[in-house]
């Protein structure tokens, strides 16, 4: 018995999944016979607009005679302009909006030869098969990775982040750097996002006396925070001139997962993987715990001083002689330019004040603090 019905327009033919069965199973495609396959939605509570459904495809497969089960991961990606909250954009401004979100990036990352040059220690899921669907519209089709839940302590981090740092710089990753093919310039995103959304947003008088951002971001958070948009087109500038390396682009510990059979980690989620200066992949393994409520901020500092001098050591183990200066700096200038300035809750300012609310607000204004703080001491 088949039933997919739930992938929808994600699904495939017959034969295209035997073929991926077949090469899930290491099996000659014209030995394996798929018995049986039905879906299931994958239960993930966090929302993105370029996602359009996740599940598992499960089943058997007699191969050689011989009854299989199977398991696969399934994708479906969509550009952002079939979001509802693309219709919250100005009319004026959606050609733009729909081109600074990079949808493509996922399944041309897993359709390159990428799995196959990350460095020793990391890895990603095998691509069984990555599929069309429209001019808007792709799917990926994944083997199931045998992952275990560790808890993000200091060495964990150091491990990760000098895994990193081997990335930013390997040579063998960096004739795939762009693979994503979305031509992203920080530029772009400066005269994008900031300048049409956070910062007009930042200079609003009225957004500082709202009750969620009044009781966490106090008069000198505000004068910084101020000074900072004043500052963004130099800060953008600076970064725009320094070294670029490889990076996943999201590397927040959600998207970092453990094999339980190796020490290796495992990247997930390639939407943003791009070329950006060094040291990007830092800021979200840094805060990408406490923007989701699973870590406090109190433990920045801490785990900063763990991350970046690991970080430089998978570089240098990669043979950079790029300065850990020019690390540091590149680290907190980006830290800032694409978390720091928008960590007001613009979100929510509709929203009734709730303990939990205050609670983020206050979290997100010690990230903007910690910022600030490390621009000013990489200066």
């Amino acid at each position: 018995m088949h039933d997919r019905s739930a992938l929808g327009p994600a699904d495939v033919t017959d034969a295209e999944l035997t073929a991926m069965v077949a090469a899930l199973l290491d099996a000659d495609p014209g030995v394996v016979e798929v018995m049986d396959s039905h879906a299931v939605e994958f239960p993930y509570d966090l929302p993105a607009i370029t996602t359009a459904g996740r599940y598992w495809v499960s089943g058997t497969a007699r191969v050689a005679g011989r009854d299989q089960p199977f398991r696969m991961f399934v994708k479906h990606i969509q550009s952002w302009v079939r979001h509802p909250l693309f219709e919250q954009v100005p009319l004026e401004a959606r050609e733009m909006a729909a081109q600074s979100v990079p949808w493509r990036t996922e399944a041309l990352a897993y359709a390159s030869g990428l799995r196959d040059r990350l460095p020793d220690g990391l890895s990603m899921p095998r691509a069984l098969g990555v599929f069309d669907l429209d001019e808007l519209a792709n799917a990926v089709w994944l083997e199931e990775v045998p992952v275990v839940d560790r808890a993000w302590d200091l060495p964990r981090f150091a491990h990760t982040a000098r895994l990193l740092g081997r990335l930013a710089v390997s040579a063998d990753v960096e004739p795939l750097r762009d693979v994503g093919e979305f031509g992203f310039e920080v530029h772009t995103y400066l005269h994008g996002r900031l300048e049409m959304q956070v910062l007009p947003m930042v200079r609003d008088v009225g957004i500082w006396h709202h009750p969620l951002v009044a009781g966490a971001f106090d008069d000198d958070l505000r004068a910084r925070l101020l000074d900072a948009a004043d500052r963004m087109a130099a800060y953008v500038d600076e970064l725009a001139a320094l070294p670029r390396g490889s990076s996943h682009g999201d590397a927040c510990p959600n998207n970092l997962l453990s094999r339980a059979d190796s020490d290796d980690v495992v990247l997930i989620d390639y939407g943003y993987w791009a070329p950006n200066a060094v040291g990007h992949d830092l800021g979200q393994l840094l805060v990408g715990d406490v923007q989701l409520g699973k870590g406090s901020a109190d433990s920045l500092h801490e785990i900063d001083e763990t991350i970046v001098p690991a970080y430089l050591e998978g570089m240098r183990a990669e043979g950079s002689d790029i300065a850990a200066d020019v690390v540091r700096r590149a680290h907190a200038v980006q830290l800032l330019v694409f978390t720091g300035i928008s960590t007001l809750p613009f979100e929510h300012l509709d929203r009734a004040p709730t303990p939990e609310l205050h609670e983020d607000a206050a979290q997100r204004a010690k990230i903007a603090r910690f910022s600030l703080d490390l621009v000013d001491a990489t200066a």
